[in-house]
């Protein structure tokens, strides 16, 4: 079972830097969600002033970048990357980094249809201020913490000759498992998605955030509960792979959300109109920005509970 497989669920994995950088995103991500959910509940962020829910977003996503840099840190320095700048800068830039372009590609077709919709290039200038000029260096200052704590400790001894994994069944391949690990999270908060995507796309008011908190909850738990069990029966089953199958086995929540937006889309245009590229490039942009999002934040939440997990069942053994 799960106990001879005890030399080899410490090794790093491929692409571990990566790993690390995603770990330190999702954090900040999380934080960022929990935040604006908090002040949100208790008042201060009015559902009449998108601007004001939309501001507070990227203020607390900005200065929540010292926990990023010291999570991604940390796990930089439990999988031995020597370049300490390239994993940092990697941390600064990836996520923000995609949304970016998604972002400005939106606003490209926006100029070009000349449409009031479009962002200014003086906001565009804010927002680079705001990521160059407070996100970056706290996420150094972050990396710098992490970076200076003594390294995790793994639980068992690491094998020096990778051990072979048996067959295992098709039900088990790491594409099935992840599809399979993101519809259960996904089927318990996807009621509410039809409310906030009618709020945001519809221009209807979204009051209810105390029911939001509760549904983000619900989801985080399912999440870690899942990606936990799952990655137990690999283990069981002697396939040790458990690193990015447990952050692809939470993230795939956001693949099922995006699909209920594609189908939300389409179940709510009229089907008389012609086809509108603008209407279509911001609806797709905005969300695809949203699942990477849920992807980063879940993938967080669900590869952080594996790796406690694995650690206390292969702490509690005794190898001879």
């Amino acid at each position: 079972g799960w106990k001879l497989v005890s030399g080899a669920v410490s090794p790093p994995p491929p692409m571990a830097t990566l790993l690390s950088v995603y770990a330190g995103t999702g954090c900040q991500v999380l934080i960022m969600s929990v935040l604006t959910l908090v002040f949100a509940c208790l008042g201060f962020l009015s559902p009449a002033n998108r601007g004001a829910l939309l501001s507070s977003v990227l203020f607390f996503y900005v200065l929540m970048g010292v926990p990023a840099g010291y999570v991604s840190a940390r796990f930089c320095k439990l999988v031995r990357e020597p370049n300490h700048f390239k994993a940092t800068l990697l941390t600064a830039t990836l996520f923000p980094g995609v949304c970016f372009v998604i972002f400005f590609s939106v606003n490209m077709v926006a100029w070009a249809k000349q449409s009031s919709s479009a962002v200014p290039f003086g906001t565009l200038i804010v927002l680079m201020f705001l990521w160059f000029g407070i996100s970056l260096p706290l996420i150094f200052f972050g990396s710098y913490l992490g970076f200076r704590r003594e390294v995790m400790s793994t639980p068992a001894a690491v094998s020096a000759i990778p051990r072979q994994i048996p067959p295992t069944p098709w039900w088990m391949s790491p594409a099935c498992s992840a599809m399979v690990g993101g519809l259960l999270p996904f089927g318990a908060v996807f009621v509410e998605m039809f409310f906030i995507l009618s709020s945001i796309w519809q221009h209807r008011f979204y009051y209810m955030f105390g029911f939001l908190g509760l549904v983000v909850g619900i989801l985080i738990i399912t999440v870690v509960e899942i990606t936990i069990v799952l990655a137990y029966l690999h283990l069981c089953a002697e396939d040790y792979r458990w690193w990015w199958r447990s952050f692809m086995t939470a993230g795939s929540v956001a693949f099922y959300a995006f699909m209920y937006g594609t189908y939300h889309y389409w179940a709510r245009s009229n089907p008389a109109m012609a086809f509108d590229a603008l209407a279509a490039s911001i609806y797709f942009g905005y969300m695809g920005i949203i699942s990477y999002a849920i992807f980063v934040l879940c993938g967080f939440c669900g590869f952080v509970a594996t790796f406690a997990f694995t650690r206390k069942i292969y702490g509690s053994i005794k190898i001879d």
